[in-house]
């Protein structure tokens, strides 16, 4: 049986990634600039929180698929880090 805590480690690993990997595919296929400008512009105005938002998108395909195949704390991990992306994301919101 594995270890839960290497699990949960596994499942914030793989949220993280599917945030990263949402964002960027969100940046090339909606965006006419390269994605170091697309942050650029995208941080000096204010839209920086709504492009990690649109990423934490596939962290539900990831949430779900553990689930259906009874990975329960990989599934924890995935929610942990959709919860850091909130925090990311309200970060980016106050300051």
């Amino acid at each position: 049986m594995n270890n839960p805590k290497k699990d949960v480690l596994i499942g914030l690993l793989v949220g993280l990634i599917a945030n990263t990997f949402g964002s960027l595919l969100y940046i090339i296929v909606f965006s006419d600039f390269s994605i170091v400008e697309t942050l650029k512009v995208a941080r000096e105005q204010g839209h920086l929180g709504s492009i990690l938002a649109l990423g934490a998108i596939l962290n539900l395909l990831a949430f779900f698929g553990f689930l259906k195949i009874k990975r329960d704390y990989r599934a924890r991990g995935v929610m942990i880090a959709t919860v850091i992306t909130a925090l990311t994301i309200l970060y980016f919101k106050i300051f």
